[in-house]
């Protein structure tokens, strides 16, 4: 088993980065799956309450490429106080041929945060306003810095306000980010920050809404991307009633896991046949915004297709090494 590729967290992050590139090895993901011919299981998902944790395993073959990758995927949402990451985990990369491990990708959720925010800057790509200047990031962890740096590839971002459950985190993140043409700044009052911004992207593990439907206004984007598990609920649901457009990154998904869950329990949306996926809208398939006055909403779960893209992307970055 000598031939395995073993990469540590270091190395991925020395060759793979949050940029156009991993922005776009995405969005042709997004693409593949709705152009059909993807093999994507549900995800296994297992919650903890008793420890605050969960743990996701997540997977997709997609024909045309050598590998696919088996993704491991913890949360354990104490572990801040204990001076640790909440997130973590590996990945698994398997010949499409011979179904042979190829690789370990021992990247501790690395990987999986470069993904999930380039799904963020995939999604403002094609439902944001293409004026949008003003962004306001709910949460202050580090998939919220990485949302606006996403958001930054695709639209002319140039003012943002943070808002968090802590307010000393937002004014951190706050601090953090402030320059080099962008002027951030943290607010207290998050429907202040709402109002605010031309894109709202949420991105915490909140159990009950953060974001309420009253506060959209015409021409605004939301993406919510934290609501990855059954019991998760950052928007309330009649954002979802509100919005002119609301796109999922997979309707299987965000029925169980996401944001169109809370809008199902509700009895705001009866029918899902018709709610486009994100593919869908990159392919062409669904116009997506038609109106710059349009509410729209993206609902990311994550999924297993994001997972073997990324990983192929990182094989590929070390594919000309002796």
């Amino acid at each position: 088993m000598s031939d395995i590729l073993i990469l540590h967290e270091d190395r991925l992050r020395e060759r793979v980065h949050l940029d156009d590139a991993a922005i776009k090895v995405v969005e042709t993901a997004f693409a593949r799956l709705a152009e059909g011919g993807v093999e994507m299981p549900p995800v296994l998902s297992m919650h903890m309450p008793d420890v605050n944790g969960e743990v996701d395993v997540k997977t997709a073959y997609v024909p045309g490429l050598p590998g696919f990758a088996v993704k491991i995927s913890p949360g354990f949402f104490d572990n801040p106080s204990k001076g640790l990451p909440s997130t973590s985990g590996m990945m698994v990369v398997l010949s499409s041929e011979t179904g042979r491990v190829q690789a370990v990708l021992l990247d501790n959720g690395y990987l999986t945060d470069v993904r999930t925010a380039a799904a963020g800057g995939v999604a403002a790509k094609h439902l944001a306003r293409s004026d949008a200047t003003r962004a306001a990031i709910f949460g202050a962890g580090l998939q919220a810095r990485l949302q606006l740096r996403a958001l930054r590839l695709v639209r002319p971002i140039a003012e943002a306000v943070i808002w968090a459950r802590d307010p000393a985190k937002a004014q951190a993140m706050a601090a953090e980010m402030n320059g080099d043409g962008l002027s951030v700044r943290a607010e207290p009052d998050p429907a202040k920050a709402a109002a605010f911004a031309d894109i709202i992207v949420t991105t915490t593990p909140a159990s009950q809404p953060i974001l309420k439907a009253d506060w959209l206004q015409a021409g605004q984007h939301v993406t919510a991307m934290g609501s990855d598990q059954d019991g998760k609920n950052e928007l309330d649901p009649h954002c979802l009633d509100r919005a002119d457009l609301y796109v999922a990154d997979r309707v299987s998904q965000t029925q169980s896991l996401g944001e169109l869950q809370a809008a199902l329990n509700a009895g705001l949306i009866a029918d899902t046949t018709e709610i486009p996926e994100l593919g869908e809208i990159i392919i062409g398939r669904h116009p997506g915004r038609t109106h710059p006055d349009q509410i729209t909403i993206a609902d990311l779960t994550g999924t297993g297709v994001q997972d073997t893209a990324i990983a192929t992307h990182a094989l590929a970055a070390f594919s000309k090494e002796p």
